[in-house]
């Protein structure tokens, strides 16, 4: 093999071998030294203790609402409530007292719960289907459990038209105690009109005017 072939074969055993280190000389010069900069550890995170702290779930508290809401929603579909109904019916039902006063005052504030209003349609609907006087609408109020605000307006007025509605209540009901003497129709429509809650006075006069013998009923 010729020195011309020497220099042909060099550059191949290069690629598969070591390089001659005149190679390294004259190809690679000497490099300055490359400053590499070391990170430091990445701290290790900081743990509080809470204890037994219990940390509020926004998703927990969002549910807690529905739940409370769809019961008091279906009692309210069913009767009108007041205020005070409400919340023993929800306490009733095992709700924590913080969700019942929020829930309370939530239905308050868009008006599903309102005693003055439910008062006033009490009013009317216990006159109109059953005759109540004062006396029976305020028992029945504050049955409900109502305000005691609400029950003073929304009796306001009754004793403009008490009589009139007592005497009205004594003439439909006077036909049915013909087969009475005087006395005894006297006695129990006046007990009627007193469970109906008018008072002594009104009844008086509503027996009077019902069983007058020019326009009552005639008895035997």
């Amino acid at each position: 093999m010729t020195d011309t072939d020497g220099e042909r074969i060099a550059p191949v055993t290069y690629l598969f071998g070591a390089r001659p280190e005149s190679a390294v000389t004259a190809e690679e010069p000497d490099l300055p030294p490359v400053s590499v900069t070391v990170a430091s550890p990445r701290p290790e995170p900081a743990f509080v203790d809470l204890g037994d702290a219990e940390v509020a779930s926004p998703r927990k508290g969002k549910a807690a609402f529905a739940r409370v809401s769809n019961v008091s929603m279906h009692a309210l579909a069913r009767k009108g409530m007041s205020s005070r109904e409400m919340r023993d019916y929800l306490v009733g039902r095992e709700f924590d007292p913080n969700e019942v006063d929020s829930e309370v005052e939530r239905l308050e504030s868009v008006a599903l719960l309102d005693d003055v209003a439910l008062g006033e349609v009490l009013v009317r609907t216990l006159r109109e289907r059953k005759g109540f006087g004062r006396s029976a609408l305020t028992n029945e109020l504050r049955r409900r459990q109502l305000d005691p605000t609400a029950i003073e307006l929304a009796l306001d007025g009754l004793d403009d038209d008490e009589l009139v509605r007592a005497t009205e209540l004594a003439e439909r009901r006077a036909p049915q105690l013909r087969s009475l003497d005087q006395t005894t129709a006297k006695r129990r429509l006046s007990a009627f009109l007193m469970r109906k809650g008018y008072s002594g006075s009104v009844v008086s006069a509503a027996v009077a005017s019902a069983l007058e013998p020019s326009g009552g009923p005639v008895f035997r």
